[in-house]
């Protein structure tokens, strides 16, 4: 019989004080696991409780166990509201609460993202942040037990949604090397991350400002996406905003469509000469990527530039015109796109579905079918081919695309550092291409193991 059996099996017919004895003679021994397994159920006793909580909390606290030291530190002074000692240490123990939650709820984060790409982090997140932001419109309307159900429902979502900035935060922190700058992004992002937050609590306290709350929430996301957002997927998200231009579906988030399409716009032509660059050089070092022709990137160049022309007329007129001719162009410039599916260009929307794909079976109990009814007549089907069949979107509700904060706008004085931003992850990205690029390289260069040479 081992040790622990013994103690159990003498523990069921013992008075708490020789249970209490029991404990204390495995903590002067050392034996700080049974000391605890001891000690803890006496912890409710009337006579013995508070002085075995007392010993439990210091031997928790000792092990790094906040958790529970804080919970045992709160019995003993539960027992003597007035024990200086009782007090001095829940106070030990609670301080650091909000320090350890914190690296612990990071851990995780970073954790759950390892492996995947941030880029494709931060488009899952802005989508997220977009339907959480049409729920948060009408959730508290409905009948007393269902607003609690969908505030509770909406708050776990938006704690997620703050989590997913983590992984976006430290991957920038580890791509830029200028520590200022680096300093200013991580600022940047953690406030959003903040703003996250405090809809998620707007949520749990049914407060009608998760609505207002929730719309910076989703202004937050989309200009980092913005900023960050390679030339495929830009070209995708263009497509749906010039869709939903030309269509006139009206506005979402108090952000036009057609100006949308011309953000992404040019996003793709900033972004287009270093991804096709990056490009070339992985589908040297990969012999299975399609190959992407100095031809089809001087198309692709000239038709994005004549996008760009007819965006910003349609933008400046009050009757735009060639929006059918723009949508047209987006569809040329996605076809000319290579169809990777390894990493880089595609493989990024791969990436997504696959994500989105998750995100539908995590949250599809979650979602109020009533409010999913919105009309849509921006869809054309070559659009719809082109998503994912098992995203829980009803085909009949527009897809909202992203765009920048107005220039100028009160209140969010991020938006003056955009470009510098912008550049700051220009310069990441191709650092990273670059790496991935040499790494491949070599990788080929490699001579084969002795066992797979044919000799």
């Amino acid at each position: 019989m081992n040790i622990l059996a013994a103690i159990l099996l003498a523990t069921a017919a013992l008075t708490d004080g020789e249970i209490w004895n029991e404990g204390v003679d495995c903590y002067r021994a050392g034996d700080v696991t049974n000391a605890m397994r001891v000690l803890k159920p006496l912890m409710l006793s009337r006579t013995h409780g508070p002085r075995a909580a007392e010993v439990v909390a210091k031997l928790a606290y000792d092990q790094g166990d906040l958790e529970e030291a804080a919970a045992a530190a709160q019995l003993a002074l539960r027992a003597d509201p007035q024990d200086e000692r009782a007090q001095r240490n829940f106070t030990r123990a609670v301080d650091r609460l909000p320090e350890v939650r914190e690296n612990a709820r990071i851990e995780a984060a970073l954790k759950a993202a390892r492996g995947r790409d941030p880029g494709s982090i931060l488009l899952a997140s802005t989508r997220e942040a977009r339907s959480l932001f049409r729920e948060a419109g009408g959730f508290y309307t409905n009948k007393a037990e269902k607003s609690v159900a969908a505030a509770d429902s909406l708050a776990g979502r938006a704690r997620r949604l703050a989590d997913s900035w983590i992984p976006v935060r430290e991957a920038i922190a580890q791509s830029v090397t200028n520590e200022e700058q680096a300093a200013t992004l991580q600022a940047q992002l953690e406030a959003a991350r903040k703003r996250t937050e405090t809809a998620a609590e707007n949520f749990e306290d049914l407060d009608a400002a998760a609505y207002s709350a929730m719309s910076g929430v989703e202004h937050d996301f989309t200009r980092f996406l913005k900023l960050t957002i390679m030339p495929p997927a830009a070209m995708e998200e263009d497509f749906v905003a010039q869709s939903n231009a030309w269509q006139d579906v009206e506005a979402f988030n108090d952000r036009a469509w057609q100006q949308d399409a011309l953000d992404y716009t040019r996003a793709f032509r900033a972004k287009f000469p270093a991804w096709a660059r990056a490009y070339e050089q992985q589908a040297q070092a990969d012999t299975n990527r399609p190959p992407f022709t100095a031809e089809d990137q001087a198309k692709i160049s000239a038709l994005a530039t004549e996008l760009e022309k007819l965006q910003l007329e349609c933008v400046e007129k009050l009757l735009p015109p060639k929006q059918e001719q723009a949508t047209a162009i987006i569809r040329e410039i996605r076809e000319l796109l290579p169809k990777d599916r390894s990493g880089g260009g595609q493989g990024q929307q791969n990436q997504q579905n696959q994500q989105d794909q998750q995100n539908q079976q995590d949250q599809q109990s979650q979602r109020n079918q009533e409010q999913q009814s919105q009309p849509d007549q921006s869809r054309s089907e070559d659009q719809q081919s082109q998503e994912n069949p098992t995203q829980d979107q009803d085909p009949n509700e527009p897809r909202e695309a992203e765009a920048e904060e107005r220039e100028g706008s009160e209140g969010e004085p991020e938006d003056r550092s955009d470009k510098e931003v912008e550049a700051i992850l220009k310069k990441a990205q191709e650092r990273n291409d670059e790496h991935e690029a040499d790494k491949k390289a070599r990788m080929r260069k490699a001579p084969l193991p002795p066992n797979e040479r044919d000799w």
